[in-house]
C-alpha cells in the first residue's frame, strides 16, 4: 500500500515496535491534553491564498546560524543508542547537539568537546527537564532501555545504562543524573566552554524569549517537549508569536512539536519561525521502513510544502508572511473583508 502521508508511518510503527516502545515514542505527559492540542491548534489556523502570481520557480532554501539549507526542516536527536561520532559517520549534513546538563559537569565538556570534534554545528540546550514529566505509559510498562541498547555518547562514562525501575526507568535515571540546579547562569557558562552556537530547547514564554537574547542565546527553539514534560501548556504553534514578537528579530526562533505536514511548516513560518523540527514522524517511519522511511517523510514534507507555497502564491521563504494566515486569536476586525 502507497503511503500518502506522514501520519500513517505511525500506525506501522504500532504494530512493529514492541508496546513499551511504541509508547515511549507516542505518549505525552498525564491527560496528554498537549499531546493533541500540539495537533489540534494547527487545524485552528487557516490559509488567506494569494492568486495569480507566477510560481513557476520555487525557492525553498533558507540560511540557519549561516549555514545554507534545502528546506526549513529539521531533525534533532538526543540520547541516542548511536554516539555523536557514528552519527556524524554517516555523511556530510548540518548536524545539531542536543544537550541535557548532567549534575557532573565534566561529563557535560566532554560532551560538547566532542560533538565540536565531530563537526556539529550548534548546541541545542534542552532547558524543560529539570525533572522528567509524568508519562503515565512509561510507569505502567516499567520503561527502560533493552539490555543491547545503550546512551552511546555515555557509555565510557558509567552513564550508558538504565536500570530497571519500580516506575519508569528513564525517570529514574533523570532524577539520578540531570541537574536541576540549571539556570541561566549555566547558558553563560556554556558559552566560556564551546565556541559553537546556543540554541535555548523549551522557551514557551515572551519573558524566557527575552532571557535567552540577554543571556547570548544564537536561537530558540519553542518547545513543549513533544508535550512530554508539563501537561496544559499551550500548543507549541500557538505559543511561537508570543515568542517571536519577544525576540525582535535579534535571533531566530525555531518550533516543534506536532508538525505533520507541509501546511504546518507554512503555518509556523507565516507566524515568524525561521524552520522546524520533526521528531516523532522521523522515529515513526524509521521503525516501519527504516532509512527509507525517513527519506520518504523529509520528501512528502518537502513536496507538500512546496506545493502549500505555490498555492498561496509564495515563491521563496521571505515572501512567506502573517498575512497569509488568518487564526482564531486575530481580532475579529482583522477577519472582516475590508469594504471596495
Amino acid at each position: 500500500m502507497e503511503i500518502t502521508n506522514v501520519n500513517e508511518y505511525e500506525a506501522i510503527a504500532k504494530e512493529k515496535l514492541p508496546k513499551m516502545v511504541y509508547d515511549y515514542y507516542a505518549s505525552g505527559a498525564e491527560d496528554q491534553w498537549t499531546l493533541q492540542e500540539n495537533r489540534n491548534a494547527f487545524s485552528r489556523i487557516l490559509f488567506r491564498p494569494r492568486i495569480l502570481i507566477d510560481v513557476s520557480k520555487i525557492d525553498m532554501t533558507t540560511n540557519v546560524l549561516g549555514f545554507k539549507i534545502s528546506m526549513p526542516i529539521m531533525t534533532l536527536s538526543s540520547w541516542a543508542t548511536s554516539s555523536v561520532e557514528e552519527v556524524a559517520s554517516t555523511g556530510p549534513g548540518i548536524r545539531f547537539f542536543q544537550l541535557y546538563v548532567y549534575k557532573d559537569r565534566n561529563v557535560v565538556a566532554q560532551l560538547v568537546r566532542r560533538a565540536e570534534r565531530a563537526g556539529f554545528k550548534a548546541i541545542a540546550l534542552t532547558v524543560d527537564t529539570p525533572r522528567l514529566g509524568r508519562r503515565e505509559s512509561d510507569i505502567k510498562n516499567r520503561f527502560t532501555l533493552p539490555p543491547y541498547l545503550t546512551l552511546k555518547n555515555f557509555e565510557g562514562l558509567d552513564l550508558g545504562k538504565m536500570d530497571m525501575a519500580n516506575d519508569s526507568g528513564l525517570a529514574s535515571y533523570v532524577a539520578g543524573q540531570i541537574d536541576r540546579t540549571l539556570s541561566w547562569k549555566d547558558v553563560q557558562w556554556l558559552q566560556t566552554i564551546t565556541k559553537l552556537p546556543i540554541l535555548v530547547k523549551g522557551v514557551l514564554t515572551a519573558e524566557d524569549a527575552r532571557m535567552a537574547v540577554q543571556a547570548g542565546a544564537a536561537g530558540i527553539i519553542v518547545s513543549n517537549h513533544g508535550a512530554r514534560q508539563l501537561d496544559y501548556v499551550p500548543a507549541t504553534i500557538i505559543a511561537l508569536e508570543e515568542v517571536v514578537k519577544a525576540a525582535q528579530g535579534k535571533i531566530p526562533v525555531f518550533l516543534d512539536g506536532g508538525v505533520r505536514r507541509g501546511t504546518d511548516v507554512f503555518k509556523a513560518l507565516a507566524l515568524g519561525a525561521s524552520g522546524i523540527f520533526i521528531g516523532r514522524p522521523v522515529v515513526f517511519s524509521l521503525a516501519a521502513e527504516g532509512e527509507a522511511g525517513v527519506r520518504k517523510v523529509l520528501q512528502m514534507m518537502r513536496e507538500e510544502f512546496e506545493l502549500t507555497m505555490a498555492l498561496s502564491g509564495c515563491t521563496s521563504l521571505k515572501e512567506i508572511t502573517r498575512n497569509h494566515i488568518t487564526t482564531d486569536w486575530d481580532a475579529p476586525q482583522a477577519r472582516l473583508v475590508p469594504k471596495l
